[in-house]
């Protein structure tokens, strides 16, 4: 008994340092958020207690327009889900297939993920430019000049703009996750099903997709939950502009914080993009579970 007891305490003593810092990076800020919340504060001068009247003018006040940037979110989030992941999957089923220069296309394919968003912002800035930026260049050159537009200035052109390039840079992160499962299925499996005349369609459908199924759910929290917190490359690309038409929770956050002063309503959005985000997790993982 004296060896079991010791024994934990050694693990609990390897383990501290992690929990100390998972509390003070994690833990604590999720506290102070929830705290600030529940006040009416300039981030300077005194707090007022105002309990949830800040959660009740988010809900309820389109001044602010929380819904707007929520349903922006939403809206992105679809197509991660929808249009990135596929994309992602069929690039994963491809190279898993060990065809020629396979690695040479893994690392083409994930360095958007490896580039600053503030540079991949920046390149976007430059291909949307309405005088010298390549897409507009390119439809002159072609004789559709009346598609040219100013892509991230206008309201009716600048959501899809900025929603381009955050689906971009991120299906080779998706790709890279689905293409370690996709390699992980167990040759024999390909080669039994093969030996019983599956085409390769069949093949992917019937075994590696089931296969992988644990991949794919953690792909699509990561994409769920990435894009509801998505912020610095629409910051970079349009500050949630033109007429809050890019709006999303971070970047209305963001301007409750520093631009209004309002630390209260920040706060009380960070704690709801933290609801969202642990509650459309638990409903994914919900979507995917399978019965034992």
């Amino acid at each position: 008994m004296q060896r079991m007891y010791s024994k934990k305490i050694y693990i609990l003593l390897f383990l501290l340092p992690a929990l100390i810092l998972f509390c003070g990076v994690l833990i604590a800020p999720i506290g102070a958020s929830v705290y600030f919340s529940l006040f009416d504060w300039n981030g300077l001068g005194a707090k007022t207690f105002v309990g949830l009247n800040n959660y009740k003018e988010l809900f309820t006040s389109g001044a602010i327009g929380f819904w707007k940037a929520l349903l922006n979110s939403l809206l992105l989030a679809a197509l991660s889900v929808f249009l990135q992941l596929p994309l992602a999957l069929a690039l994963a089923l491809v190279l898993g297939k060990k065809i020629k220069g396979e690695r040479v296309f893994l690392s083409v394919y994930f360095m958007p993920v490896l580039i600053s968003t503030v540079v991949i912002g920046q390149l976007w800035l430059k291909i949307y430019n309405p005088d010298y930026g390549i897409l507009n260049i390119f439809l002159r050159a072609v004789g559709l000049e009346s598609m040219a537009k100013i892509w991230l200035g206008t309201k009716e052109t600048a959501l899809g703009s900025v929603f381009v390039p955050v689906l971009w840079q991120y299906v080779g992160y998706h790709m890279l996750l689905l293409y370690a499962g996709v390699k992980s299925v167990p040759t024999e499996l390909r080669e039994a099903a093969m030996l019983d005349g599956a085409s390769d369609a069949q093949v992917n459908r019937y075994i590696v997709l089931p296969y992988i199924k644990p991949i794919i759910r953690i792909s699509v929290i990561f994409a769920v939950t990435g894009s509801l917190k998505s912020f610095d490359l629409i910051y970079v690309l349009t500050n949630g502009g033109p007429m809050h038409a890019t709006e999303v929770p971070s970047t209305l956050m963001i301007n409750m914080l520093f631009l209004r002063n309002r630390y209260g309503m920040g706060s009380t959005i960070a704690v709801m993009l933290i609801v969202l985000c642990f509650g459309f997790a638990l409903l994914i993982s919900a979507i995917f579970r399978e019965e034992k």
